[in-house]
């Protein structure tokens, strides 16, 4: 008997112990697992957004060869050299363009070269016949590493850099392939013999605690790789509650820690973070006046600027924030910038204006004007000082868009189209909408004297803007000769690096009092 109950009180107590630890075994386990899937998912968006990055870059790379093979000048003549040059300018993700001739760097869009420069052999070719070199430093770079693409007798040169061109954090390293095995760009230096074997289809030894992931299309892999996380480190806080609660709390909030740890970490959780912690800045635009050469006001450029100091750019966040429902409040957050930062330039000239871009979502909720609306009063900053943009998305839906541009106008504000001409229905829009000016978008001034099918374009929309009474903005301007056009044919303002890059407020500040009067 004793023996018997001596028996079941060890199985008792053995069955206590297993009921008191299997649920905190599987609260440990769902707490591991949540923090590694929060990882993979990282990891995969990080991939696919340099995918992006990647082929947007080539895809720059690749038109400006093709432009290049297009010029009928004589090679290394003046007007070849200055036509490489025009690419190399109009072409964001390239740095140089060279011709070669029998194997040596004949001239480039610098100009010839005063010593003999060989041309770089091939790594790998791509699908569309563009050989790629790695890693090459010309004379150009001071030694930088760049990345050359062949086509024909050019080649173009790009920063690595910019193929890996996304917000990450330093334990997560990144690489860029072409080809499939060609290392092109890589971030936080990364073991490249690891991610050329993975990026191959080899799997990590279980030695390694290595997390990847893969993004690919017919020319190019990106993989991002980090360490398999510390679950001690990384969710420690919520351990203890985890081992505090029975069976059901701890599947709860296993369940809640994914959704909260998905949220946060992906690259939309990041942007709803940075909304909340107030992350973004403004910098400005300036506006030239053609005919005066004055500074008359700036657009306001949205910048989302990391607490680790690294900038995303807009390209990257503003399209997510769009699709995401969170464009809203980036733009409320602007607009307080803007007259926090500008009120007192605005209330000492009253003829300076600052332009702010609204989103579709803004126009047709038209919740942005009660709250612009006390935000200059109490700044003592007057309605038509602040211009509003609106890219022809913003007017799907023609009605509300009409309901909220003719309450803005009402309150004094000039409304402008932005972009104009890149949409589908841009005369309707101009003849349906209030509007009081019309922006015309880069790819047509990039146009300007040069022989292009849309070349023709752009003094069409100028004499639209002018039969229907509208104000004309030209963007990107970046030569002379553009301006000079533009002014001739009538165009009020211009913007772009001709004038000035976008600054941030006290450099625009002291541009703007400087060219208040005209050009110095």
């Amino acid at each position: 008997m004793p023996l018997g109950r001596s028996r079941i009180i060890t199985i008792a107590s053995l069955l206590g112990i297993l009921a008191g630890v299997l649920p905190i075994l599987a609260a440990f386990y769902m707490a591991w697992a949540v923090v590694e899937a929060r990882r993979q998912t990282q990891l995969a968006d990080i991939a696919g957004y340099a995918l992006a990055r990647t082929q947007a870059t080539f895809g720059d790379a690749a038109n400006a060869l093709e432009a290049a093979r297009r010029l009928t000048d004589p090679t290394c003549s003046p007007t070849h050299i200055a036509a490489l040059r025009a690419i190399v300018v109009n072409t964001r993700s390239v740095e140089d363009i060279g011709y070669f001739a029998n194997g040596m760097l004949q001239c480039g869009s610098w100009g010839r070269p005063t010593i003999p420069v060989p041309r770089s052999a091939i790594d790998v070719t791509l699908s569309s016949d563009i050989g790629v070199t790695a890693s090459l430093r010309p004379l150009i770079s001071g030694g930088t590493p760049l990345t050359g693409f062949h086509s024909g007798a050019y080649v173009a040169l790009t920063s690595p850099g910019r193929f890996t061109d996304v917000p990450v954090d330093k334990e997560v390293k990144l690489a860029v392939l072409a080809g499939g095995r060609t290392v092109v760009g890589a971030r936080h230096d990364p073991d490249l013999s690891l991610l050329q074997k993975l990026a191959g289809g080899a799997k990590p030894a279980p030695s390694e605690r290595t997390l990847y992931d893969i993004a690919r299309d017919r020319d190019w892999t990106v993989i991002a790789v980090s360490p398999k996380p510390d679950v001690f480190r990384d969710l420690g806080d919520d351990l203890p509650m985890f081992l505090a609660v029975g069976v059901a709390t701890s599947l709860l909030m296993v369940g809640l820690v994914v959704w909260l740890s998905r949220r946060r970490l992906s690259l939309l959780g990041e942007l709803a973070t940075a909304i909340r912690r107030r992350e973004f800045i403004v910098h400005y635009q300036p506006i030239i006046d053609l005919q005066t050469g004055a500074c008359v006001g700036a657009e306001a450029l949205v910048r989302w600027r990391r607490p680790n100091g690294e900038t995303v750019r807009p390209d990257i966040f503003i399209p997510l924030a769009e699709e995401n429902g969170l464009i809203e409040p980036i733009t409320h957050q602007v607009i307080e910038i803007v007259v926090a930062e500008l009120k007192d330039l605005l209330a000492a000239d009253r003829s300076a204006h600052i332009a702010v871009n609204l989103s579709a979502q803004d126009i047709q909720s038209g919740r942005f004007l009660p709250f612009m609306a006390t935000l200059l009063e109490a700044a003592g900053v007057r309605p038509d000082q602040l211009w509003l943009e609106a890219t022809e998305r913003g007017f799907i839906d023609a009605k509300l868009a009409r309901v909220t541009l003719e309450k803005a106008r009402q309150s004094g504000h000039a409304v402008a189209i932005d972009d104009f001409g890149t949409g589908y229905s841009s005369l309707q829009y101009l003849q349906d909408l209030p509007l009081d000016a019309l922006k015309i978008d880069k790819s047509f001034v990039d146009t300007i004297g040069i022989d292009s099918a849309t070349s023709t374009i752009t003094p069409h929309i100028i004499d639209i803007a002018k039969s229907l009474g509208l104000s004309v903005v030209a963007e990107g301007v970046e030569r002379q000769e553009q301006a000079d056009y533009l002014a001739q044919r009538g165009v009020h303002y211009a913007q772009g690096w001709l004038f000035s890059r976008p600054l941030p407020k006290a450099e625009f500040v002291a541009f703007y009092r400087r060219q208040s009067n005209g050009p110095i």
